[in-house]
């Protein structure tokens, strides 16, 4: 990976806190095989620097780091009380009419890093909508009220509509040749996916700061997920 300047990265700063748009591919916490990570990034940038939650290695989108003790403490105790909005956009495989569905299913999270729903998992609800239908794919909003493990993943992944390249939970890779009926692939190449990921990205992130004041702020699409969607779009 290309080395990141993480100013580039930040959406919103004020003195408390900072909310960027966290690329695909790296890592939130320290990762022993990777030579960069968020937190370190932060670091550089502000010397107390403290991520308030995480994102996925795959997932991009909106991460929100603290830049003191007392934002830190702020923000985690809406986060426990679930004060804190978050939507995700995802693109999922086969044509689903979502209107506020709720998912409320227990997730147990493995040793391995596999989340699973069982009657025994702690508390887990979602909420779907709809936000755009495509010939056998589906742009769905979701909207976490608790933050498990994968916990989007799994719940669409039971509601039968795995996110598309998300092969841990039953999804398969999207290619272009699935959605233009005359496709050419050069001689002696390989197709590749259009998006070579879980095609889930934090959309949008909203939580009060230390002075009271609701901050709301939107991440626009990585690179990737933007061209997934401009294809399904083009390709209607």
């Amino acid at each position: 990976m290309k080395k990141i300047d993480f100013k580039d990265l930040i959406l919103f700063e004020n003195e408390d806190y900072l909310v960027i748009n966290k690329p695909p591919y790296l890592s939130t916490l320290d990762d022993r095989h990777e030579a960069q990570n968020i937190l370190d990034l932060a670091r550089t940038y502000t010397q107390d620097a403290q991520v308030c939650h995480r994102l996925d290695k795959e997932t991009s989108g909106c991460l929100v780091i603290a830049k003191h003790q007392e934002a830190y403490r702020n923000i985690a105790i809406q986060f426990e009380d679930r004060k804190v909005s978050k939507i995700y956009h995802a693109v999922v495989e086969g044509v689903h009419e979502y209107k506020d569905v709720l998912v409320d299913r227990n997730i147990h999270a493995t040793n391995k890093g596999i989340a699973k729903i069982t009657k025994e998992g702690k508390p887990a609800q979602t909420i779907f909508n709809t936000l755009r239908t495509y010939y056998s794919y589906t742009l769905v909003e979701c909207k976490p009220i608790t933050g498990r493990l994968h916990q989007i993943r799994v719940h669409l992944a039971h509601l039968k509509s795995p996110i598309c390249g998300d092969e841990m939970y039953g999804g398969k890779p999207l290619y272009l040749s699935a959605l233009k009926k005359r496709f050419n692939l050069k001689k002696g190449t390989e197709e590749l996916p259009i998006m070579q990921r879980v095609s889930l990205h934090a959309y949008a992130i909203g939580f009060e700061g230390v002075n009271g004041e609701r901050t709301e702020v939107i991440a626009p699409y990585p690179k990737d997920f933007e061209v997934l969607v401009r294809q399904l779009e083009k390709n209607r």
